[in-house]
């Protein structure tokens, strides 16, 4: 069981508002729901540069949203490549992941994909010191959460500048469990992106954390502090149904997996997401699998989602 955690706003951390330091949960949901609906929410910062290393098949850059952990502001990001340059996958793991998608890396880079796996916020080498997990990614602090998916959306952003830099001319996304909603927030804000695969995905976030077992002691840090509709709002930045409409744009096609039986991202979180993309005329391809969220890595499941996603970059 994960230690909980207290609950904080800080929204210093994470939205725009003027010589505010300290405000109540009322003023938090407004603001989020403000930054919800600004476009430029997820946009790079104004002059950022594209100072970046590739060697050895490592890409290596500056985040462009500095936090107190010095680790988790360089971005790393592995790299099979193909004997093609023109595809790249970019490839965002789920939270906690302990091993990259090494063997999805191999599988589709020899069908002619460049597979980059981007490290998320405090993970992998971007991990907080002494810490057990990656509890600043996603938490009972709601500024922090924020900030923790916006860099993740901004890296992600910044590694296509990188991509498009080296001529790579088709740019897709693919994202797991949490890495779906970073995937999906790239693929909604950066018109790069042309193809995105979402596995285990809903739309709102606050409600997966509300409902999800692997974020009972999240929930347990919120229980009697804010209820769901709140968190709902406090997160709305990061619920993938606000972009519906970015989703739906043309020449965008999309790959959403999920498992019938999942009990961390629950199916009936899914279908409202579902059936707004499909109400907005996006053009998504929907591959339901009765297994739950952590067999979804095994066979057979994983293979019919993979030769579905092969399907889709090709």
């Amino acid at each position: 069981m994960k230690e909980q955690s207290p609950f904080v706003l800080d929204a210093r951390l994470a939205l725009p508002f003027s010589g505010m330091e300290e405000i109540n949960l009322d003023d938090f949901c407004d603001l989020a729901e403000l930054a919800a609906a600004n476009a430029s929410f997820f946009n790079e910062p104004k002059g950022s540069n594209l100072d970046f290393t590739w060697q050895k098949g490592w890409i290596k850059f500056s985040s462009s949203i500095s936090t107190e952990t010095a680790e988790n502001n360089l971005v790393s990001a592995k790299v099979t490549e193909s004997q093609s340059r023109k595809k790249a996958l970019i490839v965002f793991h789920h939270w906690n992941a302990s091993t990259r998608y090494d063997h999805i890396a191999k599988f589709l880079s020899r069908r002619g994909i460049t597979v980059v796996q981007i490290a998320l916020p405090y993970h992998f080498e971007r991990s907080r010191p002494g810490s057990q997990f990656a509890d600043y990614m996603l938490s009972s602090n709601l500024g922090r959460t924020i900030q923790s998916v916006r860099q993740a959306v901004l890296d992600g952003r910044k590694l296509i500048r990188v991509l498009k830099h080296r001529n790579y001319e088709q740019i897709s996304v693919l994202g797991m469990s949490l890495g779906s909603w970073v995937a999906g927030l790239v693929a909604a804000n950066d018109p790069a992106v042309k193809k995105a695969a979402l596995f285990l995905t809903a739309g709102s976030l606050a409600d997966m954390v509300w409902t999800g077992r692997a974020t009972e002691h999240i929930r347990a840090s919120l229980a009697g502090q804010i209820d769901v509709t709140q968190l709902s709002k406090a997160w709305s930045p990061l619920n993938l149904e606000n972009y519906v409409a970015q989703l739906a744009r043309p020449g965008l096609e999309l790959q959403l997996s999920l498992a019938k039986r999942d009990t961390v991202v629950l199916p009936h979180l899914s279908q409202p997401l579902v059936a707004m993309l499909r109400q907005a005329g996006a053009r998504a391809d929907v591959l339901e699998l009765n297994c739950g969220h952590y067999s979804f890595a095994l066979p057979p499941y994983i293979l019919r989602t993979g030769l579905r996603t092969l399907r889709l970059l090709a």
